[in-house]
């Protein structure tokens, strides 16, 4: 007899057909899974045949600038989904303009509403950016690091300090991502395809890892998010990852220029990829050239979905439902038959969570469906009736409350 917190009852799990078992929960990990399961628990969650599964995980959020994109114009939103992609630099630049309203003060509930949507839909685990440069200054990074704590146990935060403008085009940037890190953040973040020449880029991305390096943190860079051939971070990054023995910690997000590749160069990049065990992100509902996903996982590539946006200068949408994503990215990659479907759900679970070197293994960070397959949960990519987070079951109703509270306007 095995005694537990939690017990799980009547579970459907992936790719194990219409068999039921039941799931034990103690000490934040999974103790015993059997059909049936002789067990006592303090909690007893009746699945009623419906799937249980890892909970999801969102390896890309710029949580700092949710529900921005009333404070201003559109023109930044429209150079971002201009034909091919190729005004990306100038909505950069657009878009950095609501930083100079930025404050903690309206930062921190705007995102707290964010992270409560989060668990409201199944995510417990998150990788968050936060802007660092003369305009943002250090505060959404200390609206972050504040909401890391407040969510601790129940969506983990990894607060990336993000060099959004660039290094060399942002003077004072370099000192900020200092103190950022020197504060308490968890990965380091760049940019390097937005600077002016390679040997820039080279510089930016030599300074990011140079902070890991100092730091013991991972490295997150957004790469090729533009509509330009030639344009080469990603191997840039893959390179130095190598170089510095950071294989498996600098994950790539967005890499949307890899669509214009020929075979050779895809190729080549596929190599490199895989020596230094970089992920990729794809975040194909943000902009009309997306990563090539079926190409990567086909070549063994780690592959996820990240949200990216939620109401920002990018993307008009977004409630941080990762099922949501999945759904978008079915259509928007033709990914539609069944076994599409499971890859992409993979793409929202276990992908992530390895590409954020969560710890893997046993521990309870689980969704409850009404669903039966995959197809469904998809199909109406609703909340979980249950989420468990390091074990414990998720106050629904409090994450409820507070995702109902109205975006607070900044400046």
């Amino acid at each position: 007899m095995i005694n537990a917190e939690i017990c799980i009852r009547n579970a459907r799990l992936r790719r194990h057909g219409d068999t039921l078992v039941d799931i034990a929960i103690a000490d934040g990990r999974i103790v015993g899974l059997a059909q049936p399961l002789a067990v006592t628990a303090d909690d007893e969650i009746d699945a009623r045949g419906g799937l249980v599964t890892e909970s999801y995980v969102n390896p890309h959020l710029h949580l700092c600038k949710v529900w921005t994109l009333p404070m201003m114009a559109e023109e930044a939103l429209k150079s971002y989904h201009a034909a091919g992609m190729k005004q990306t630099l100038s909505a950069i630049d657009l878009a950095s303009k609501v930083k100079a309203n930025y404050d903690a003060s309206w930062i921190m509930p705007n995102a707290r509403r964010a992270v409560a949507l989060a668990a409201l839909h199944g995510t417990t685990h998150m990788r968050a950016f936060a802007d660092v440069d003369p305009k943002a200054r250090l505060e959404g990074i200390k609206a972050l690091l504040t909401l890391r704590e407040e969510f601790r146990g129940v969506v983990d935060l990894q607060v990336v300090a993000f060099a959004q403008d660039g290094l060399a085009r942002t003077p004072g940037a370099d000192w900020l991502m200092q103190e950022a890190m020197s504060l308490g953040a968890d990965v380091v973040g760049g940019i390097p395809w937005i600077e002016s020449g390679g040997a820039n880029a080279q510089a930016h991305v030599g300074f990011c890892f140079d902070l890991a390096e100092k730091f013991g943190k991972d490295v997150s860079m957004l790469l090729d998010d533009v509509g330009d051939p030639n344009m080469r971070t990603l191997e840039m990054m893959a390179a130095e990852a190598i170089r510095r023995g950071w294989e498996g910690r600098a994950l790539a997000h967005h890499c949307r220029a890899m669509a214009l590749y020929p075979p050779t160069v895809f190729g080549a990049l596929v190599t490199l990829l895989r020596r230094a065990r970089v992920s990729v992100v794809s975040d194909p509902h943000t902009g009309p050239l997306h990563a090539r996903v079926r190409e990567l996982v086909a070549a063994g590539i780690n592959v996820c979905l990240g949200q990216d946006d939620i109401s920002d200068a990018y993307y008009p949408f977004g409630r941080n439902n990762m099922l949501e994503v999945a759904f978008l990215a079915a259509h928007l990659l033709w990914m539609t038959a069944r076994e599409d479907l499971e890859a992409l759900y993979d793409m929202i679970t276990i992908a992530p969570a390895r590409a954020i070197n969560i710890e893997d293994g046993a521990s309870a960070h689980l969704v409850v469906l009404d669903q039966r397959d995959v197809v469904d949960v998809l199909r109406f990519h609703a909340p979980p009736r249950c989420v468990i987070s390091h074990g414990r079951v998720v106050d629904l109703v409090r994450m409820r409350k507070m995702a109902e509270v109205l975006p607070t306007p900044g400046g």
